[in-house]
């Protein structure tokens, strides 16, 4: 039941009923403005704890911005640079969120606290001192009312007269008081229903806006994070290849005898004891010691002087040879003779062997020893007439029954099998052009086996020779140069190796053409191949983290196959030269956006419900972006053309909601065509020069023609099916979806 009306008349009654109506409207204030007093002190309590909550996400986000990645190597993939960034990136999107919550914090007070204290002390407190007054007026009214009533009609009727005039003006001022009262408290039950609410309303519309910002920044955040999860996903997968390569290392030299020569820039290093002669007899000290062969420098370091700032000693060897057993009463020692010393050094080594390899690395006096093997190397294969017979056959059989075959060439066959299959073909018996029975050998045994191949040739199939120069040509920054340099270094290697490797990525770029069904994205068979078909010729670590550039290189052999396998090289592309990437290139990584953010318009939240069609219209709107990426089952991007490239048909599909910018950047029916990989055509439907413009051939009479790179504006999507609305050079018109990435 709401509260009883009360009625002016009732003023001048003032009877028992009218009192208790007047005692509902009463408690009722009393209950409103309590409700208003804890409201303001939750308020507050919501004020502070938003206060601390953007303190503390500042503080946060300074720390991810403080953080820097440092990387393995002397150089970092486009994916690492891009995720050695990405904190920044976190930073700046917390930065700009917390902008927005401060704007709501600083406008709480005023749009919230503020109001509501206001109406508090000037509504209900007017409401109570009218009260007051009423109260006091009744009190006086009635106290006058008696005395009038007991006077005695014997008085002077002048007497009477002025105790009349008397009670009247009392009973005047008792209903003045009393109507107030009426009025104020309804009026203040009344203004209640809006000047509360009003700013409750305001706060809220703050908080929308808020909410908002949040809503607008996680679709701008979308295709980076898209682009950040690819490249998350290449890292992995080069994480994953490298991390195999180590642990095999680290167990054939675990396995190896610990006494051998590690390759360095020194032809021999290690610890040595130094003898060193005192006048009550001598000592060894332990030095770190190394040898140049070449210009016969041995230097020594004393590691057990605490002394900083030694320089260690240098000397110019002229001889060496092993000290005989019975001569010392110490073993493993050889004498040296130096330059800048009379007599001869005696240095202790740590073994046998240990000083076997000294006097070889020094050409002393004692019989040579060959290095033990590191490798214990498998039957090595041989680029001859069957090895070409064989991966003939093995991607001929892929390519007739498996080539969709989800996991192609990354889940590996059984060993026995696989090695059953390398004995038969290899055999000395087996003829040069054996046939492989279809139904004998499966699909993995076939895709393992043609990997066991190459990766046994006695040398890799992109040699030694060149593997250096490949791996520099990826570092470079110039993402157009390291394509031109790739090609350049495939033609100079041998015809045969460069046949074969035509052959072979012929075959990866049919493969990566199906990724929709066996996941086998170019990314995907760089991991794979990467160490297939290149290795350096010594195993450090320091050469297995340079496997990541080995995938790219493979990544832009296949992306750009028709370029370095069907044109000529450009003769005047220098020679990849060894080089440190500057800091500032991180500068250069993927990001949210170039430039400032556009101002926002107020958000107005909608107060009404929509028909049951746009409300179903519009939470697939707002659904249409996923939470995640699903890994591998998406075109990944390349690491060599991370900066410009985009997802595939599936990420560009989900762009649903109005953008800013866009870019042209490839067609589906290739894994990259951007400017890195395509300077002029490759492939027969790529663009004829690089300055071709490039036309939409569909059935649609508003298709837009734009250059390779092109940036659009006014981005929407179209009612046609896979394609979009878009803006070039004052011209709008129709593009399709999958030629557009989002910035």
């Amino acid at each position: 039941m709401g509260l009883p009306t009360l009625e002016f008349s009732d003023s001048f009654l003032d009877s028992p009923d009218f009192r208790e109506r007047l005692k509902c409207h009463e408690i009722e204030l009393e209950r409103t403005n309590k409700f208003i007093k804890d409201l303001i002190k939750d308020g507050n309590m919501l004020i502070t704890a938003l206060k601390n909550l953007s303190a503390a996400v500042q503080k946060f986000s300074q720390s991810l911005q403080e953080f820097q990645f440092e990387c393995l190597g002397d150089a970092e993939t486009d994916d690492e640079v891009n995720i050695a960034q990405s904190f920044k990136e976190f930073s700046q999107l917390l930065n700009t969120v917390e902008e927005e919550r401060r704007r709501l914090i600083q406008n709480a007070d005023d749009v919230l606290i503020t109001p509501l204290e206001k109406f508090r002390k000037e509504q209900i407190g007017a409401a109570k001192e009218g009260k007051k007054k009423f109260d006091k007026e009744t009190e006086k009214y009635y106290s006058t009312l008696e005395r009038h009533l007991s006077l005695s009609s014997k008085k002077k009727e002048a007497y009477l007269q002025e105790a009349d005039t008397q009670i009247d003006k009392e009973r005047q001022l008792f209903y003045d008081a009393s109507l107030e009262y009426v009025f104020k408290i309804q009026e203040v039950q009344e203004k209640k229903k809006f000047e509360f609410v009003e700013p409750l309303l305001a706060f809220l519309q703050g908080l929308f806006t808020f909410y908002h910002e949040g809503y607008e920044l996680a679709h701008e955040f979308e295709p980076y994070k898209q682009q950040l999860q690819f490249n998350l996903q290449n890292t992995r997968n080069n994480f994953v290849s490298t991390k195999q390569e180590v642990e095999k290392l680290m167990k054939r030299i675990r396995s190896a005898d610990q006494d051998y020569k590690p390759p360095g820039q020194w032809t021999m290093e290690g610890f040595l004891y130094v003898q060193e002669k005192r006048p009550l007899g001598c000592t060894w000290t332990r030095h770190y010691c190394t040898y140049e062969k070449s210009s016969k420098t041995f230097t020594m370091s004393n590691t057990e002087n605490k002394s900083a700032g030694k320089q260690p000693e240098v000397f110019k060897l002229k001889s060496c040879i092993r000290r005989k057993t019975d001569s010392i009463d110490k073993r493993f020692c050889f004498d040296i003779e130096v330059a800048e010393r009379h007599g001869v050094m005696t240095l202790q080594a740590l073994s046998e062997s240990n000083r076997r390899l000294w006097l070889e690395a020094m050409d002393g006096r004692e019989p040579i020893y060959n290095l033990p093997a590191i490798l214990s190397k498998k039957e090595e294969t041989y680029l001859n007439e069957a090895g070409f017979n064989f991966v003939r056959k093995c991607i001929d059989l892929v390519e007739m029954r498996g080539i969709n075959t989800m996991g192609l060439y990354r889940i590996g066959g059984v060993n026995s099998k696989v090695q059953k299959l390398m004995t038969t073909v290899f055999s000395s018996k087996a003829p040069v052009d054996m046939d492989l029975d279809p139904d004998m050998w499966d699909n993995k045994t076939i895709t393992s086996g043609l990997k066991n191949y190459l990766r046994c040739l006695s040398e890799p199939l992109m040699t030694f020779k060149l593997h250096k120069d490949f791996i520099m040509a990826v570092k470079s920054d110039d993402q157009n140069y390291r394509v031109r340099a790739v090609h350049a270094l495939v033609h100079k290697m041998p015809e045969r190796n460069k046949e074969m490797l035509e052959l072979l990525i012929k075959h990866l770029v049919r493969v990566s053409a199906q990724n929709q069904s066996n996941l086998m994205t170019v990314s995907n068979l760089g991991v794979i191949f990467g160490p297939t078909l290149m290795r350096s010729q010594e195993e450090t670590v320091a050469a297995m983290m340079n496997i990541k550039f080995q995938n790219i290189v493979v990544e832009i052999l296949i992306e750009n196959f028709n370029k370095i396998f069907l044109q000529p090289p450009d003769p005047n592309v220098p020679l990849p030269q060894p080089q440190s990437r500057p800091g500032s290139r991180r500068s250069r990584a993927i990001c949210l956006s170039t430039g400032p953010r556009k101002p926002r318009s107020l958000y107005t939240p909608t107060l009404c419900l929509a028909d049951a069609e746009s409300e179903y219209q519009g939470s697939d709107a707002l659904s249409s972006s996923p939470d995640s990426t699903p890994m591998g089952s998406i075109e990944s991007l390349s690491s060599h053309s991370s900066e410009q490239n985009t997802s595939s048909k599936t990420a560009s599909s989900r762009q649903r909601t109005c953008q800013d910018n866009a870019v042209f950047v490839s067609s589906p029916d290739s894994s990259s065509r951007e400017d890195t990989g395509r300077t002029d055509g490759e492939s027969e439907d790529a663009l004829s020069s690089s300055s071709a413009m490039y036309s939409c051939e569909a059935e649609h009479s508003h298709e837009l023609s734009f250059p390779q790179g092109a940036h659009f504006s006014n981005v929407y999507p179209s009612v046609e099916p896979g394609w979009l609305q878009a803006t070039y050079e004052g011209k709008t018109g129709l593009i399709p979806e999958n030629y557009v990435v989002f910035l």
